[in-house]
C-alpha cells in the first residue's frame, strides 16, 4: 500500500488544491460554466433554447495510512454531470442536473480490518455508502427546481444546493449534500440578508438517494448511547421536516452580525449567533476577531419515545463558545482560534446534513458527537494571484473527554492533534476549466485509546492523502 501510494505521488506532481469542503459563507461553486443572465422576452421558449449548460468532470484519489498492523485503504473515482439551467421568464427560471461515478479502482472497501471489524471510514464516502459492493450505478438526480428572481432576491421550490452554518455542501467527496423543499433568500434590504425555508428531503454526500428528513440521520455511523449501548436511531425517527431562518446584518463596513435557528421537528432546535469584526490597517492589511454561541436542545422525546433509538436525549441539551484572531491582507491569511463544547451534553449534528461551523473545523475531522472539548486551531494562508495558487495550512490541538465516556463521547475518539496542509491551483490557456487540488492530513493520539484498536483505526494515528482534478466547461 504504502510503495503504490509513493508511486501514485511520483506520477501526480504538479500543482494541487486547498481546502476540499466549500465554505459555508460563500456560494455553492460546483458548476463554474458561463453565468451570464438572459433578459426576459416574450417567449418561453426563449428562455430555455437561451439556457445555461453546465459540465463538470471530477477525478478523485484519496488513501488512508493506518498504523502498522492496521488495514491501509485506497480509492479511485471518477466522474461527470451535467446542469442545465434556463434563462429567466418574467422573473422564474428551471434548473436540472445530474451526477454520475465510478469506482476505477479501490481496496476491498466491502471487507473490514480484521483485528477491529472496522470498515473504511473516508474512501466509501465516495460511492455508495448503502452498498459498499456498488462501483458502478452510482448516479443521482441532483438539482430539480423552480426558481423566483425579484430584485437581488430569490426563492427556489424543488430540489437544490444550501449552504447554512447547520446544512450544507461539505463538498469533500464526489458529490455534495443536497437539500429537497422550499427556500428563500431576500437581499433587497439594506445590510441585510435574510434567509428562510422549509426542508422535507435530504440527499447527504456519498449516497445515490433522497430521504426524508428523518430517514437521512443516521446513513453515516450512528456511534452510541450516552449509556455506551449501540444507537438504533437508524430509520426509527419521525419528523415532518426542518425549518430554518437566518439574518446576517453589515453594521457598517467593519461589523457583520449572523443569527441562525434550524428547528428539526420533533427532534431537536440549534441556534448559532455569530460576530465578525475586521479593522483596517494602513499597509491594505486588517485585523479580524469573531465571536460564536451555539445552543442546542431536544424537542420531544429527542425522535423517539424510545431512547435507545432516539437521536437527541430527551431533556438533552449542548451549549458551545467560539472566538478567532487574526490578521489578513491581499496574500496572507492568519488566524487563531478556540472552541469550547461544554459539558452539559453532546453536540449533536447529523453529518449527513453538513459540517460544523466551528472556527476550529479543520477537514477530515469533526467535534460532532462531542461534549467537555477544548479545540485550538491556527490557521495560515498564502496566495499567489499570478501563478493562480492558493495554500492553506490549519495545526490543532483536540482534548477530548476520554474515548470511553460515552455520554461526552459519541465516537469513541481519543485527544488528537492534527496537521492539514491544502493546495489549490486553477490553469489557463490551453487547459482553463481545470483545476488540481491536493490534501494532507495527519492526526496524531493524544489521548489513551485503552489498547483498543478500535479507538484508532481510522480515528489517530493516522495519515490521509487527496488528489482531486476538476474539469468545468
Amino acid at each position: 500500500m504504502k510503495r503504490a501510494l509513493l508511486v501514485l505521488i511520483t506520477l501526480q506532481t504538479g500543482a494541487f488544491a486547498n481546502a476540499q469542503h466549500q465554505e459555508i459563507n460563500g456560494q455553492p461553486p460546483l458548476w463554474k460554466g458561463k453565468q451570464q443572465q438572459t433578459a426576459d422576452t416574450a417567449s418561453l421558449l426563449h428562455a430555455f433554447k437561451t439556457g445555461q449548460i453546465h459540465g463538470h468532470f471530477r477525478y478523485f484519489f484519496m488513501a488512508t495510512d493506518n498504523k502498522t498492523g492496521l488495514t491501509d485503504f485506497y480509492a479511485n473515482a471518477v466522474g461527470g454531470g451535467i446542469k442545465f439551467e434556463s434563462a429567466p421568464y418574467k422573473g422564474f427560471q428551471f434548473g436540472v442536473s445530474g451526477f454520475f461515478i465510478f469506482n476505477i479502482g479501490s481496496s476491498a472497501l466491502s471487507k473490514p480490518d480484521p483485528k477491529t471489524n472496522q470498515f473504511s471510514r473516508y474512501e466509501q464516502g465516495l460511492f455508495d455508502v448503502e452498498d459498499r459492493y456498488n462501483k458502478t450505478d452510482i448516479d443521482r438526480l441532483e438539482e430539480l427546481y423552480l426558481k423566483y428572481n425579484r430584485k437581488q432576491s430569490h426563492i427556489t421550490l424543488g430540489r437544490q444546493l444550501i449552504n447554512t452554518p447547520f446544512i450544507n455542501l461539505q463538498d469533500s467527496r464526489m458529490r455534495p449534500t443536497e437539500a429537497g423543499g422550499i427556500y428563500a433568500e431576500i437581499n433587497d434590504i439594506k445590510n441585510t440578508k435574510i434567509e428562510a425555508g422549509y426542508l422535507f428531503e435530504v440527499s447527504p454526500r456519498g449516497t445515490v438517494r433522497w430521504y426524508t428528513a428523518a430517514e437521512s440521520i443516521g446513513l453515516y455511523s450512528q456511534g452510541v448511547n450516552p449509556d455506551g449501548t449501540r444507537s438504533e436511531y437508524k430509520g426509527n425517527l419521525k419528523s415532518k421536516g426542518i425549518g430554518i431562518i437566518g439574518i446576517t446584518y453589515n453594521a457598517g463596513d467593519c461589523l457583520s452580525l449572523k443569527a441562525y435557528d434550524v428547528f428539526t421537528e420533533n427532534i431537536f432546535n440549534s441556534l448559532l449567533v455569530q460576530a465578525h469584526y475586521s479593522y483596517p490597517l494602513k499597509d491594505k492589511s486588517k485585523l479580524v476577531a469573531g465571536l460564536q454561541f451555539i445552543r442546542q436542545d431536544a424537542i420531544n422525546n429527542g425522535g423517539n419515545a424510545d431512547q435507545r433509538k432516539t437521536y437527541f436525549p430527551k431533556g438533552g441539551k449542548s451549549q458551545t463558545f467560539g472566538a478567532k484572531m487574526g490578521w489578513e491582507n491581499d496574500r496572507w491569511q492568519t488566524s487563531l482560534n478556540y472552541n469550547r463544547i461544554t459539558a452539559h451534553g453532546r453536540y449533536l449534528m447529523p453529518r449527513e446534513w453538513g459540517r460544523e461551523p466551528f472556527f476550529t473545523y479543520l477537514s477530515r475531522e469533526r467535534n460532532e458527537g462531542l461534549g467537555d472539548v477544548d479545540a485550538y486551531v491556527f490557521k495560515l494562508g498564502y496566495t499567489i494571484p499570478k501563478l493562480r495558487l492558493k495554500t492553506q495550512t490549519g495545526i490543532g490541538y483536540f482534548n477530548l473527554p476520554e474515548a470511553t465516556r460515552f455520554a461526552l463521547n459519541k465516537y469513541g475518539m481519543p485527544s488528537y492533534t492534527q496537521l492539514n496542509i491544502d493546495i489549490h491551483h486553477e490553469f489557463e490557456g490551453w487547459l482553463k476549466g481545470l483545476e488540481a487540488h491536493f490534501l494532507y492530513v495527519y492526526k496524531g493520539r493524544s489521548g489513551d485509546s485503552f489498547g483498543n484498536d478500535k479507538y484508532v483505526i481510522n480515528k489517530v494515528d493516522v495519515s490521509s492523502w487527496n488528489f482531486i482534478f476538476n474539469y468545468h466547461f
